[in-house]
């Protein structure tokens, strides 16, 4: 990783400053740059949940539409291909087939913890957090680290994968196509189309701390039975 030059501006003192970094040195994290904090969370979330990779993200809706960008962009998907979802559901998810172009399809189907977006290889887990949750299958796997969420940072998610290209190709989309091995200024520093929708390392942090405190098995925080029906809410806006 190119080395972090801090801002200039923008300095907080001590007492004002987020903690989590600082904890976790304490704790006996070790790290020189604020960035390889995100990079241990997803090694971790990864071993975890059992898929060789996560891409940390600024919550699990930009996880959804991250990955279904990036079907389109593989021709896995195509624009307004259907994609079939429970009607129970959170109503992001909905808007973010949406704003990729494709077209949501609604069903009557009873999940729990995690589901299938039909039409495609991407998984919504976002109320699912137990050891081996990752469904396997070269799954492109959400997950939600909410306030009402098992790891509740406040805001943020990861996306799970088996497949190198693929976690190599979302972790540029998510930082605005940037490759953070390389210095700012470096010709081939971004290479992508990208999206400024990255974790901080302080959330990361936080996220670790959590999962140190947590168990590794846990149920499901809800299920289908806990959202409205969003075939009838989009209907009212769109």
């Amino acid at each position: 990783m190119s080395k972090y030059n801090p801002w200039p501006l923008g300095q907080l003192p001590k007492e004002l400053q987020r903690p989590e970094l600082d904890q976790l040195k304490d704790k006996g994290y070790e790290f020189d740059d604020p960035r390889e904090v995100i990079t241990i969370f997803e090694d971790k979330v990864a071993k975890f949940a059992g898929s060789k990779y996560a891409v940390a993200v600024d919550c699990c809706s930009h996880g959804i539409f991250l990955s279904l960008t990036y079907l389109l962009w593989q021709n896995e998907i195509f624009y307004k291909d259907v994609i079939t979802i429970p009607k129970h559901t959170y109503i992001s998810v909905p808007m973010q087939i949406h704003h990729v172009g494709c077209i949501p399809e609604y069903e009557d189907r009873e999940w729990y913890g995690v589901y299938h977006l039909k039409g495609t290889r991407v998984w919504d887990g976002a109320i699912r957090w137990t050891e081996g949750m990752y469904v396997g299958d070269n799954a492109l796997q959400v997950v939600s680290m909410q306030l009402k969420k098992r790891i509740c940072i406040g805001k943020g998610g990861m996306i799970l994968t088996d497949d190198h290209e693929t976690y190599k190709a979302l972790k540029l989309m998510s930082y605005d196509g940037r490759d953070l091995t390389l210095p700012y200024d470096h010709p081939n520093h971004v290479q992508s189309l990208g999206y400024h929708m990255y974790m901080t390392p302080e959330d990361a942090g936080r996220g670790l701390m959590i999962m140190d405190a947590l168990p590794k098995n846990n149920n499901d925080s809800a299920s289908w039975e806990s959202y409205p029906d969003v075939e009838q809410i989009m209907g009212t806006i769109l």
